[in-house]
C-alpha cells in the first residue's frame, strides 16, 4: 500500500533532495526541501506480507522492493509536484539492513543520480532516524543527547553539531526492539511484536514480575537486554510447564517496564553529565507511549526537554533519509559511485 505521509506547510526555499529507503520491509521515497519541509513521504509497507511468516523474510522483502521501488518514487515526485530534473541530490540508505533490500534502493539511487548528473549521498539508516526530529522540530539545536532505539539498535549519543556523534553507549547484545520482538514471538503474538507488547502492557500490571534490569547500576552507558530476554522466556516456559494460564498482559507490562526503566535512567543520567537541556528520542521503539511518557516525566524533573517524532517518522521512512542527506549535501559531502550496501553498518562508521 502506498501512503503519502507528508506534512503540510510553507514550501519555502532550499535544495530539493529525494530520499530512498529500503533497508528492511518498507519501500519508501520522499522529497524534502531545505532540509525541513516534507514535500512528499511515500511508504509502501510489507508488514501484512511478512506477518504470515512471523517476521521479515529477506528474499521476499528484496523481491517486493524491486516491484515497488519505481512506482513509489514516481508517486513521491508526483505528490511533491517535482520533476526529476529539479532535484538537487539523491540520498539513499546504504546500511545497516538486509543486504538484498539495501541493494535495490542503492542501485536505483545510483541510476537516477548518474542519469540526472546529481550528487549521490549515502546515509546511515540510524542517522536518518535522528534527523526525523529535526524535520519536525526546527527549533531543536545541538548540543543534545539522543537515544536511538529500534529493532536492531540501541544507541545513546552525544551530538554537539549536525553530523557529528559521540557514542556514549550501545547495546552489548540484543537491542531493545529485538527483545520485544523475540519475546512476542514466544508469547504467540502477531508480527511486529513490539506494538503488540505495548497494547497488552497498557492493560497489564508492570509490577507483576520483577524482571532484571541489565547494567542498570553499572558505571557505563551501555545496554544489555539478552539477560532480560532469557529471564522472560524462562518465566513463560515455567508457567506453561505448570499448566497455568499465561498472564500475557502482566508479562508484557513487566517486560516493558524493565526495558523502559533502563533506557530512561541512562538517557537522563547522560544528559545531566553532559550538561544539556535537550534529549531526542528516535527509532521505531520511540513510538512506544510508555517510553515517551516516562522519559518526559523523569527528564522534566531535571529541567530537560524531550522531543520525539510523530509515529510515522519513528518508523522506517524516506523523509528522514532526505533530511540527513540535505545536511551532508550542504557540507559538500558526496558518495562515490562504487558505494556498496553495508548490512552491519554502525553509527559513526563510513
Amino acid at each position: 500500500m502506498l501512503e503519502n505521509q507528508g506534512l503540510q506547510g510553507d514550501l519555502g526555499r532550499g535544495a530539493l533532495v529525494l530520499g530512498i529507503e529500503t533497508s528492511c520491509d518498507e519501500t519508501a521515497a520522499s522529497v524534502v526541501q531545505g532540509g525541513r519541509e516534507i514535500r512528499s513521504n511515500i511508504i509502501a509497507s510489507q508488514v501484512d506480507l511478512h506477518r504470515l511468516y512471523g517476521g521479515v523474510v529477506p528474499e521476499i522483502a528484496s523481491r517486493k522492493h524491486i516491484e515497488l521501488i519505481i512506482p513509489v518514487i514516481d508517486l513521491a515526485l508526483k505528490e511533491a509536484r517535482v520533476i526529476p530534473e529539479e532535484l538537487d541530490a539523491i540520498a539513499v540508505t546504504y546500511g545497516p539492513g538486509l543486504v538484498g533490500a539495501l541493494l535495490v534502493g542503492l542501485s536505483t539511487a545510483k541510476a537516477m543520480a548518474l542519469a540526472l548528473d546529481r550528487p549521490l549521498i549515502g546515509i546511515n539508516h540510524i542517522e536518518g532516524h535522528i534527523y526525523a526530529n529535526f524535520l519536525q522540530y526546527p527549533e531543536v539545536e545541538a548540543p543534545l543527547v539522543c537515544l536511538t532505539v529500534s529493532g536492531g539498535h540501541t544507541d545513546l549519543l552525544y551530538i554537539d553539531e549536525y553530523g557529528h556523534y559521540d557514542i556514549l553507549g550501545r547495546t552489548r547484545d540484543d537491542a531493545a526492539g529485538e527483545a520485544f520482538d523475540k519475546i512476542a514471538r514466544v508469547m504467540g503474538l502477531d508480527y511486529p511484536g513490539g506494538p503488540e507488547i505495548a497494547k497488552l502492557a497498557a492493560v497489564g500490571n508492570p509490577e507483576a514480575t520483577d524482571f532484571p534490569r541489565g547494567l542498570m547500576q553499572a558505571d557505563t552507558y551501555d545496554f544489555s537486554f539478552s539477560g532480560l530476554k532469557t529471564a522472560v522466556i524462562n518465566h513463560i516456559h515455567n508457567i506453561k510447564q505448570r499448566g497455568d494460564k499465561l498472564p500475557v498482559a502482566d508479562i508484557a507490562a513487566s517486560l516493558q517496564a524493565a526495558i523502559v526503566d533502563v533506557l530512561v535512567s541512562k538517557t537522563v543520567a547522560a544528559a545531566q553529565e553532559y550538561g544539556v537541556g535537550t534529549v531526542l528520542l528516535s527509532g521505531g521503539v520511540a513510538a512506544n507511549r510508555s517510553l515517551r511518557t516516562e522519559l518526559r516525566q523523569v527528564a522534566g524533573l531535571h529541567g530537560i526537554k524531550v522531543y520525539y517524532p510523530t509515529e510515522v517518522l519513528c518508523t522506517d521512512n524516506a523523509a528522514m533519509i532526505a533530511c540527513a542527506g540535505y545536511y551532508r549535501y550542504r557540507r559538500g559531502e558526496r558518495s562515490p559511485w562504487d558505494l556498496n550496501a553495508v548490512p552491519s553498518l554502525r553509527l559513526g562508521e563510513v
